[in-house]
């Protein structure tokens, strides 16, 4: 939808500064308010099934019965909306849906600060400080709560029986904890179905990375569904394929030709750090012997004054007339 640049013109006469556009009256919220009470709105019509003040089917009963008002929090501030009802209390509005509090997209911005270790007091002060929104600690907590259980349900959800190979790596990150940032240990199984596509089939969080912690993992794996792999690849970690071995003993276990590579450097490295160190003195220049160039001049033949004589020098011809 395009909208036409008279509309636009006609929007912006009145600018100055940008609080006319992003404040408290400024125009973005305005049209946010206007265009959401215009959409629920047409949302009644399609529900009743004739126009406001319009002639109402003569077999329907129900019919507009006032407004009621709401208020939405959003990344624009809170918006004061007007609701239509009907007398039936049928009228299921999609835009904005009975007890929703929140548009759209500010629940994401909730998660992106909660996600960049932001407390909930601090997730209160910044919203109320860029939105000019109030919102209570437990409404973060909430928001945040509902997110957690998304994320339990994929972490408990069901595997394939089967992954013909299985990436295992870890990482070191750092995460905010009890107000300092730490490093913490990452966890990632990686699988490959038999249609080629890559899943990942899990991520858990330790204090460090160590061979105990992958065999829980591993027993993890097989309690949610996995059977057996071909190939397991992994890093040179001491104990890892010991632990694969464990839980699926017919898994053959392969170096990742990353690590491998950084192996082969490792040793090349202390190989040539190794050489002998130079000699701390050397003779200076008056004290080498001199020693005589390699050129085609020393191939021809001398005479006992030891020149090169005139006939060796002219291809064999004498250099008298």
């Amino acid at each position: 939808m395009t909208i036409r640049p008279e509309l636009l013109d006609e929007l912006l006469k009145d600018y100055q500064t940008p609080q006319d556009l992003f404040g408290e009256n400024g125009i973005i919220k305005q049209l946010t308010k206007g265009m959401i009470e215009g959409c629920l709105q047409a949302e009644m019509q399609e529900h009743l099934g004739y126009a406001k003040h319009g002639r109402k089917k003569l077999e329907s009963a129900n019919r507009r019965n006032g407004k009621g008002t709401k208020t939405l929090k959003s990344e624009h501030g809170e918006l004061e909306i007007s609701v239509p009802r009907d007398r039936d209390g049928s009228f299921e509005p999609l835009l904005v849906k009975k007890r929703q509090s929140r548009l759209d997209g500010f629940e994401e911005k909730i998660l992106a600060m909660y996600a960049r270790g932001m407390t909930t007091r601090d997730i209160q002060a910044q919203l109320q400080e860029l939105y000019s929104v109030e919102v209570s600690p437990t409404f973060i907590s909430n928001v945040t709560e509902e997110v957690m259980d998304e994320v339990r349900q994929w972490q408990n959800r069901p595997l394939e029986p089967l992954y013909p190979i299985l990436y295992v790596d870890c990482l070191v990150v750092k995460v905010r904890e009890n107000q300092r940032v730490i490093n913490k240990a990452v966890y990632l199984a990686l699988g490959v179905t038999m249609e080629g596509q890559k899943e990942l089939l899990g991520m858990w969080m330790s204090e460090n990375e160590g061979a105990k912690f992958w065999l829980s993992v591993f027993t993890e794996l097989q309690n949610r569904g996995v059977k057996d792999c071909f190939i397991a690849c992994v890093d040179g970690l001491t104990g890892l394929p010991e632990a694969i071995e464990t839980v699926f003993p017919q898994t053959r276990v392969q170096l990742c030709m990353v690590h491998r590579g950084r192996a082969t450097r490792s040793s090349m490295c202390l190989t040539s750090s190794a050489k002998p160190s130079p000699p701390t003195s050397r003779p200076s220049t008056r004290q080498r012997p001199r020693q005589r160039q390699s050129s085609i001049w020393n191939c021809l033949p001398r005479n006992g004054t030891g020149s090169i004589p005139l006939s060796a020098n002219r291809g064999g011809h004498s250099g008298r007339a």
